[in-house]
């Protein structure tokens, strides 16, 4: 009998294992929660990864962060963080600042504008993560986490 994701797929033969259906669930999963999510910051011209970038350097506070330290962080870590930060610094939602140390070191900051958008965005994200996985209830969610995080150990 064919799952659910198979039919969503449109994959008529089975699996290979139970560990590649898991692995393709988890990707199908993330690839829709994180379009869903998208959408959300389309009002502020902005993608998932450049939103992953701002959080970032809200985090950090007040120290800026250099292009390595962001790639770091990422929650999907792209080849391509300058990039990033050229779009994000054009929208004027971070500055680059010369290292004090090392002036050939460029690092990161958040502008006060891209803390306002942050503010603007954190509401909507935060209802749609409910509205999407809020039904699965704390437990079920507390042990997803551990599941992913047991998993992430070994990659």
């Amino acid at each position: 009998m064919a799952g659910k994701l198979s039919t969503e797929i449109r994959q008529s033969k089975p699996f290979e294992s139970l560990e590649e259906e898991v692995f393709l669930a988890l990707q199908r999963t993330a690839a829709l929660l994180l379009r869903r999510v998208g959408r959300e910051m389309e009002a502020h011209d902005l993608t998932p990864a450049q939103h992953n970038v701002l959080r970032i350097l809200r985090g950090a506070g007040p120290d800026a962060l250099t292009c390595g330290e962001i790639g770091e962080r990422l929650v999907s870590p792209g080849p391509d963080v300058t990039r990033l930060l050229d779009r994000l610094e054009k929208q004027g939602l971070l500055e680059r600042l010369r290292d004090e140390q090392d002036r050939r070191v460029v690092r990161a900051r958040i502008t006060e504008k891209g803390l306002a958008v942050l503010d603007e965005i954190d509401k909507p994200v935060d209802r749609v993560l409910r509205e999407l996985l809020g039904h699965l209830g704390e437990e079920d969610l507390q042990r997803f986490i551990e599941l992913l995080e047991r998993a992430r150990e070994r990659a």
